[in-house]
This record gives C-alpha cells, sequence and structure tokens, in this order.
C-alpha cells in the first residue's frame, strides 16, 4: 500500500520549492491526458489508461522528475537536449530553477500514450 493517498497528499510531502512545480506539472499532465486515472503507484503519482501507466512524476530533495514510455523519450530527444535538460531511459529530471517547458512536457505526455496504446 502506498503511503500517499493521492497526488495532492504526495505534492504536500514534497520538498517546499518543487511542490508549485509539481502542482502546474500535475495539471499539464491532466490537460495532456484528460481521460487518464489518477493513481498512486510505487509511491509516486502518475496517469494511468486502462493498465497502462502513460506518465508519473516525482520529487526528490534538489530535483523533480517526469517519466514516461522509452519512445516517448527518444522521439524528443532532441527537444530534451535543446532545453538543457539530460533525460534517461524513461524520465527527464529538472528543477524550479530549470523546468521542463510546457509545450515538451505536453508532447512527451501524448508520445507516451500513443507508444503504449500502439
Amino acid at each position: 500500500m502506498s503511503k500517499f493517498a493521492d497526488h495532492e497528499s504526495y505534492i504536500a510531502a514534497a520538498p517546499d520549492a518543487h511542490q508549485p512545480l509539481l502542482r502546474h506539472l500535475r495539471a499539464l499532465l491532466a490537460t495532456a491526458l484528460p481521460d487518464a486515472e489518477e493513481i498512486i503507484m510505487y509511491d509516486m503519482p502518475g496517469f494511468r489508461i486502462g493498465k497502462d501507466i502513460i506518465a508519473s512524476y516525482a520529487a526528490f530533495s534538489k530535483q523533480c522528475g517526469l517519466y514516461v514510455s522509452k519512445g516517448a523519450i527518444e522521439a524528443h530527444a532532441d527537444q530534451l537536449a535543446a532545453a538543457g535538460l539530460k533525460p534517461t531511459k524513461t524520465g527527464v529530471t529538472f528543477t524550479p530553477k530549470k523546468p521542463i517547458p510546457d509545450a515538451l512536457v505536453t508532447s512527451l505526455a501524448r508520445a507516451s500514450r500513443k507508444e503504449l496504446e500502439g
């Protein structure tokens, strides 16, 4: 069982400096994935359609992360690099001082959905 009941309790437990960024990220993902269900899985907030987790996010002590499908990250490698962000296979980390651009969040979420629904 998760130690967080919902997205709001997760965000409330995050470092104060990250909370506005996490609220904004949640809103962007909810808009990009309007029919997705908000879930908590592996103690992280995410958005699920059917059995597929399309996107999730997390807060750490010094940064935040957005996690999507591998194909979505690969397809947006140039945009991530142009934004000065360094992705992993399935995610990208960022800070309140250097956030991920809104349009990139939306594009990553939609690409992840397309790949997983493939």
